[in-house]
């Protein structure tokens, strides 16, 4: 019986040549990431006993939750990080200044094919786009991680989604993964990794890639991956010269579940409050009043998210009811976006431009919500106060949707520009 990409990435960190499904393995993490909770993290793997990192240069350390710090309580826990990092060698520290996790790890070259990577944060599922093993996991896991080289993990079950067709205009990868998950909903790829396929899917760029395996955490998933091919290849080694192993599931792997998409009849996507499996028809919403668009995060800050907006806005304004609030992914993005003069587009029409970072995605700083306001979001999740008051209400779509919304001044459909 064929293997899938999960079973022969797990094998291969777990130094066995053969694995199944519920198989529980002793993993070495290619890469163990963490952000600011690399305190808590720190704090776990002192109490443990030893005195020595397994391996320093696997451990990457990434400041972006709350940067620059929000509070002197953060301020002192990155004070205390930033102390950890010098005393015990972390050479891979990066620290307000380098942008959000997710963008940041592919950025300089840590995520690739065949590896495995965890980090602290649940949506690590993003590396996936990379054909990469890559899944979140606790700070207790963590210190474990540091301390040993390894954790338990169970071989997950592998669920195949394959598209046919092609994209409409104004739909994209945020209107693909919103659609599965409002199908699959919460729980439905619980615990498994989710495989990508489709002539739809080799076209893409990393980043919309990024897209899909970013949000697959939201219905679940363990893990979610895309077979790396050229595009794939070409941008990991334009960012590494380490070497690795290209993996790629068998024709004959078995599958729990295998799911086919239609894209000819997709259309854009709104995840309503206060799930993110809440998805409906932008059709179904239009109308709905706004007082905030954000374009950004780990889900949509790059710079392609950037463009599409900007071709939006050219030479119009922002509704003067809402607040368009824009976070590039990674100081990388806004130096890109600034170049090609897409920041001053923003800026023209009324827009704010904040420091790379996680803020308001995370209901930190930087652009939270009052009692009975509306966001349109191109963040990843939407729950009842994340982003400021629990009487407000958050809206997830495609940056197109966010754009032309912020606009209009109500949720509308995408102009295609």
């Amino acid at each position: 019986m064929g293997k899938t990409m999960a079973e022969k990435i797990l094998a291969r960190a777990a130094k066995t040549r053969d694995v199944s499904p519920g198989d529980l393995l002793d993993v070495y993490p290619d890469v163990a990431m963490s952000h600011e909770n690399s305190g808590l993290v720190s704090k776990v793997f002192k109490s443990i006993g030893v005195n020595k990192l397994y391996d320093a240069d696997r451990i990457v350390i990434i400041f972006d939750h709350r940067v620059p710090a929000e509070s002197a309580k953060t301020a002192e826990g990155q004070k205390n990080v930033r102390e950890f990092v010098k005393a015990y060698g972390i050479k891979n520290f990066y620290d307000f200044n380098v942008g959000i996790c997710h963008q940041v790890l592919p950025e300089k070259g840590f995520c690739r094919p065949g590896e495995v990577l965890v980090g602290t944060d649940s949506h690590t599922t993003t590396h996936g786009a990379f054909g990469t093993f890559s899944t979140g996991i606790g700070a207790t896991e963590m210190a474990a991680v540091w301390a040993t080289g390894k954790l338990w993990m169970m071989v997950p079950e592998s669920l195949k989604v394959t598209t046919k067709g092609s994209f409409k205009p104004g739909v994209y990868a945020k209107d693909l993964i919103l659609y599965i998950i409002g199908k699959l909903k919460a729980d439905g790829a619980d615990y498994k990794s989710v495989e990508f396929y489709g002539d739809a899917i080799s076209q893409m760029t990393v980043a919309s890639r990024m897209v899909l395996t970013n949000l697959s955490m939201e219905m679940g998933a363990k893990a979610a991956m895309i077979a790396p091919d050229k595009t794939t290849l070409d941008y990991v080694k334009s960012v590494t010269n380490k070497q690795f192993e290209v993996v790629t599931s068998d024709a004959d792997a078995k599958y729990s579940q295998e799911i086919e998409i239609d894209l000819s009849s997709l259309v854009p996507q709104v995840a309503c409050p206060h799930a993110v499996d809440n998805v409906k028809p932008v059709t179904e919403l239009q109308g709905t009043k706004v007082h905030q668009a954000l374009l950004g995060s780990c889900t949509n800050g790059r710079l392609e998210d950037l463009e599409i907006g900007a071709r939006i806005l050219a030479g119009r304004k922002v509704n003067p009811d809402v607040r368009l609030i824009v976070i590039p992914a990674s100081w990388n993005v806004y130096r890109e976006a600034m170049d090609k003069g897409i920041l001053r587009t923003y800026i023209d029409a009324g827009a704010v431009i904040v420091n790379p970072g996680c803020g308001p995605c995370l209901g930190a700083h930087q652009g939270l919500l009052a009692p009975g306001e509306r966001c349109i979001s191109s963040t990843n999740r939407n729950f009842k106060g994340r982003m400021g008051s629990t009487e407000a209400e958050v809206y997830l779509a495609s940056p197109a949707v966010v754009v032309s919304s912020a606009v209009a001044g109500s949720i509308t459909v995408p102009e295609v520009r």
